[in-house]
């Protein structure tokens, strides 16, 4: 901090790697030399708090570090396992953190094209509900129904089916039952696509990352 060694440098003298550094000095300036005492117990942190350094990472305030810091969290690991349970579950209230997110936000009216929309990214993505939720500001609970009917059914499953035939019942000719199957397969067909695109991006990150170290 002084600006007598560089980052990569003071990792290299202490034999650690650069990200450790980065850390020890965020955790430094948030809370001075106490920050590498031992704790004599674990900290507990209320909902509020998780619920607020999780939507500022998720809405692109600052990095896992920079919010860390800012919360004063000893560890990123500990805000990266915050972000598991709300995109999993979108809830910090219940013991066992399955609320469905309903306390975050209420749901809202949508359109076919939005709901696909949403659907679409939050699949390429991996399923992050929560995530979704926040940025198309909509309830958890929308986006994750959305998400596997979409993942079932494609496009097909996000229509408005009120006074609509139920998706479980026989097609009602051959050229009906062909269209279904066409649909069906087009679907399989854009699900691997992104699949292979995910993937792609993975290996690129990978390929970074072992070069970098």
């Amino acid at each position: 901090m002084a600006g007598e060694l560089g980052v990569c440098e003071a990792g290299q003298q202490a034999g650690v790697h650069l990200e450790t550094v980065r850390r020890w000095i965020a955790q430094y300036e948030a809370e001075g030399a106490t920050a590498f005492m031992p704790l004599k117990r674990n900290r507990t942190y209320r909902p509020e708090l998780k619920q607020a350094a999780v939507q500022d990472y998720l809405t692109g305030k600052g990095s896992y570090l920079d919010v860390s810091k800012k919360y004063k969290l000893r560890s990123t690991t500990q805000l990266k396992e915050w972000v598991k349970v709300y995109n999993a579950h979108g809830d910090f209230n219940s013991v066992k953190q399955s609320g469905g997110g309903s306390y975050m936000k209420q749901g809202r009216e949508t359109t076919q094209e939005e709901r696909i929309e949403i659907a679409k990214e939050c699949y390429a993505l991996g399923k992050n509900y929560g995530e979704m939720a926040l940025k198309y500001n909509v309830s958890y609970q929308q986006v994750r129904n959305w998400t596997l009917r979409y993942e079932e059914l494609g496009e097909a499953g996000l229509e408005d089916r009120r006074g609509k035939r139920k998706k479980d019942q026989e097609p009602r000719t051959e050229l009906e039952k062909a269209q279904i199957e066409i649909e069906r397969l087009k679907h399989e067909l854009h699900k691997a696509e992104m699949e292979r695109d995910l993937l792609k991006k993975l290996d690129e990150v990978m390929r970074r990352d072992a070069y970098r170290k």
